[in-house]
């Protein structure tokens, strides 16, 4: 139910459409007064929801070449849900990184490419390579995309559109996400620097795919339906704060 697209579904997920519902990542400009008002959403995928949060600013920005973004992400096992298999047992995966979904095939890339435009960007085109890295949960990923602005404006970019969000956290200069400090939590890291010998930005962006990119974020879009405070149920730290 999280791409309008009928084409894109049958193209990436291979199966019949259903159509869509309201889009449950209220972090997005419109998207918490749409939820609001929604008795069904959908909630994002786990890396959907980490990239269209590091890109959107940027985007709103309007300083970066949307039609090149390039973002390589790793996932801890539980990205794969819970059926057993072999390539998923500790014996396979430990001191072993590995590709999957390889050459921009992951069904995330039309989700997250629909946010994005929905932003009021033209076409947006991502080039996306998931990793599957030795650790049960989380998400680290890194985005980039040619850009002219400076970091000075990347950065004010950033801080105003997720300043009162009290699940994205634009760390101080010098800080980097990690994802042991968000297990467990709702919560978003996010870094920003722009690489001025290629003229690029790069987004660094941590959460945990249990929390904010699956369960967590369930509730917050439950709360926001029924008239709750957004943030109930949702306070803990990560267990690695």
């Amino acid at each position: 139910f999280r791409l309008k697209s009928e084409q894109a579904w049958k193209q990436y997920y291979n199966d019949s459409y259903a159509g869509a519902w309201a889009y449950g990542l209220p972090e997005l400009p419109g998207k918490r007064d749409l939820i609001k008002k929604s008795s069904r959403v959908a909630n994002p995928g786990c890396y959907a929801t980490a990239i269209a949060l590091a890109a959107a600013p940027a985007v709103l920005a309007g300083g970066i070449d949307v039609s090149d973004i390039v973002v390589v992400a790793a996932s801890g096992t539980t990205g794969a849900g819970r059926s057993t298999k072999v390539s998923l047992s500790a014996s396979e995966i430990m001191n072993s990184m590995v590709s999957y979904k390889f050459g921009g095939v992951h069904q995330h890339t039309p989700e997250i490419e629909q946010a994005l435009v929905e932003l009021g960007s033209k076409e947006v085109k991502i080039s996306f390579t998931p990793i599957l890295a030795p650790m049960p949960r989380g998400i680290l990923a890194t985005l980039t995309a040619k850009t002219t602005l400076s970091e000075d404006e990347i950065r004010k970019s950033y801080e105003k559109l997720y300043q009162d969000e009290p699940f994205v956290h634009l760390l101080s200069k010098g800080q980097l996400p990690e994802t042991s400090s968000l297990t467990g939590s709702n919560s978003v890291q996010m870094q920003v620097a722009v690489d001025t010998h290629t003229s690029r930005l790069i987004v660094s962006v941590a959460i945990d795919n249990l929390g904010k990119g699956a369960a967590g974020q369930a509730i917050q879009n439950a709360n926001l339906i029924s008239g709750l405070m957004e943030t109930t149920g949702l306070s803990a730290l990560g267990i690695g704060q």
